[in-house]
Protein backbone atom coordinates (compact mmCIF):
# COMPACT_ATOMS: atom_id res chain seq x y z
CA UNK A 1 0.00 0.00 0.00
CA UNK A 2 3.11 2.50 0.77
CA UNK A 3 4.28 1.73 -2.91
CA UNK A 4 1.01 2.76 -4.53
CA UNK A 5 1.06 5.90 -2.48
CA UNK A 6 4.69 6.89 -2.94
CA UNK A 7 4.05 6.21 -6.81
CA UNK A 8 1.56 8.26 -6.90
CA UNK A 9 2.92 11.23 -4.99
CA UNK A 10 5.47 10.72 -7.47
CA UNK A 11 3.37 11.23 -10.93
CA UNK A 12 3.21 15.00 -11.51
CA UNK A 13 1.80 14.00 -15.26
CA UNK A 14 -2.34 15.52 -13.87
CA UNK A 15 -0.29 18.54 -13.03
CA UNK A 16 1.21 18.69 -16.22
CA UNK A 17 -2.10 18.70 -17.61
CA UNK A 18 -3.62 20.93 -15.37
CA UNK A 19 -1.17 23.54 -16.34
CA UNK A 20 -1.71 23.16 -20.25
CA UNK A 21 -5.30 23.81 -19.33
CA UNK A 22 -4.66 26.20 -17.18
CA UNK A 23 -2.42 28.53 -20.04
CA UNK A 24 -4.97 27.28 -23.05
CA UNK A 25 -8.14 29.13 -20.84
CA UNK A 26 -5.98 32.66 -20.23
CA UNK A 27 -4.29 32.21 -23.97
CA UNK A 28 -8.13 31.84 -25.18
CA UNK A 29 -9.56 34.99 -22.37
CA UNK A 30 -6.81 37.05 -23.74
CA UNK A 31 -7.98 36.00 -27.33
CA UNK A 32 -11.58 36.83 -27.07
CA UNK A 33 -10.43 39.96 -24.70
CA UNK A 34 -8.95 41.21 -27.82
CA UNK A 35 -11.15 40.57 -30.23
CA UNK A 36 -13.57 42.22 -28.40
CA UNK A 37 -11.90 45.59 -27.95
CA UNK A 38 -10.92 45.33 -31.63
CA UNK A 39 -14.78 44.80 -32.79
CA UNK A 40 -15.63 47.78 -30.90
CA UNK A 41 -12.91 49.91 -32.17
CA UNK A 42 -14.04 48.64 -35.92
CA UNK A 43 -17.30 49.51 -35.37
CA UNK A 44 -16.47 52.93 -34.20
CA UNK A 45 -14.72 53.61 -36.75
CA UNK A 46 -17.32 52.82 -39.40
CA UNK A 47 -20.57 54.61 -37.66
CA UNK A 48 -17.91 57.46 -37.86
CA UNK A 49 -17.53 56.87 -41.53
CA UNK A 50 -21.52 56.57 -41.72
CA UNK A 51 -22.04 59.64 -40.34
CA UNK A 52 -19.62 61.95 -42.20
CA UNK A 53 -21.09 59.81 -45.60
CA UNK A 54 -24.56 60.79 -44.39
CA UNK A 55 -23.79 64.62 -43.08
CA UNK A 56 -21.98 65.24 -46.79
CA UNK A 57 -25.04 66.19 -47.94
CA UNK A 58 -25.69 63.73 -51.24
Amino acid sequence: MQAIVSRFMRDESGATAIEYGLIAALIALAIITGAGALGNAINGKFTTIGTKVTNSGS
